[in-house]
């Protein structure tokens, strides 16, 4: 059979156009149409979920087994415990992965696929519930199955009506709906996402503290209030953070001194040989908490225009500083 369109042949941008969007009209159709299926069953196969003492593991083969990694992987990053199990290599030993406390979502359009229906008797065996989602609701998964969740569709996007492509989407929607009300009846909050994506901007955001990113001992740059202004450039020449704190004994903060300062008393004219830290220092500065997030620093330095603040504990004494590079560095940012 001669392709319509051979290897080299240009293909008119229209044609592309009209059955990209033909595709994206069926796709929306297919998701849209799972609406009219939801129901009591929906609900149950929450609260199942909800309620399982184990592990929901997530089961399909070819194009299903591949939403199946993805609801999988969705359920597990939203407070629901959950895995992926490949059907054909369940019934070579990883059946053993499955325990009665865990509960079997079987993704199959058809409802006939042979390496998923062939262990369907062994999970009823092992008395771990089964929901199904598939198109057929008289297939052997669908009777096999505690909970039937139809996600049938009209029809494929593919031209020919075989590809999986409208189906699959319908599944991931559904999976994506089962994990959305999951989620709300968990409580399951942005922290509790941050946490299981400590890698991810999110995670960085609710998860990176100020002690976390801060400069700490020696690499904090402090003079006392009587040092001389030779002093106080030396120490923030040597520590690198374009600003250093001026401190009491005590190290409670009384002011600091920024490369700004600098360059608005150089603008002045004024004569800086003879002076003192705490004549120059800008008195009351903004400082944070080290246990604060390191995104509210960033917000800090944001709002007031600076690009770095000191870092104090609950009396004030401090025991750190940040500036923007290190918030960069740290991916806050």
């Amino acid at each position: 059979m001669t392709s319509q369109h051979p290897a080299g042949q240009t293909i008119p941008a229209e044609r592309s156009i009209r059955l990209a969007r033909e595709t994206l009209d069926i796709e929306a159709a297919a998701v849209l149409g799972l609406k009219q299926h939801l129901g009591n069953s929906f609900a149950k196969a929450v609260e199942m979920m909800l309620h399982v003492n184990g592990r929901v593991v997530v089961m399909g083969m070819g194009k299903s087994g591949h939403i199946g990694r993805k609801i999988a992987a969705t359920l597990a990053s939203t407070g629901t415990p959950a895995m992926f199990v490949h059907p054909a290599e369940a019934s070579h030993g990883d059946l053993g992965m499955i325990k009665p406390v865990d509960l079997v979502l079987a993704i199959s359009n058809s409802g006939e696929s042979e390496e998923l229906t062939a262990i369907l008797p062994v999970l009823k065996r092992m008395g771990a519930p089964l929901i199904a989602m598939t198109g057929k609701a008289e297939s052997t998964l669908a009777c096999h199955a505690d909970i039937f969740l139809d996600c049938a569709v009209e029809k494929e996007a593919c031209p020919l009506n075989l590809a999986p492509t409208a189906s699959t989407t319908a599944q991931l929607a559904l999976g994506d709906a089962l994990a959305v009300a999951l989620l709300d009846a968990r409580g399951f909050k942005a922290e509790d996402f941050a946490r299981s994506h400590p890698g991810g901007a999110l995670g960085r955001k609710l998860l990176t503290h100020v002690s976390d990113v801060m400069r700490s001992g020696e690499a904090v740059p402090k003079v006392a209030p009587q040092a001389t202004f030779s002093e106080l450039m030396r120490e923030m020449s040597v520590k690198g953070l374009g600003a250093t704190a001026i401190v009491d004994d005590a190290d409670q903060v009384l002011g600091i001194f920024t490369d700004g300062d600098l360059r608005r008393l150089v603008e002045k004219g004024t004569d800086l040989r003879e002076t003192t830290a705490q004549q120059v220092m800008h008195p009351n500065p903004s400082t944070i908490a080290y246990d604060a997030l390191a995104v509210e620093a960033a917000e800090l330095m944001e709002h007031r225009c600076i690009t770095s603040v000191l870092v104090v504990d609950a009396k004030g004494h401090l025991c750190g500083a940040i500036n923007s590079n290190d918030l960069m560095r740290a991916k806050v940012i």
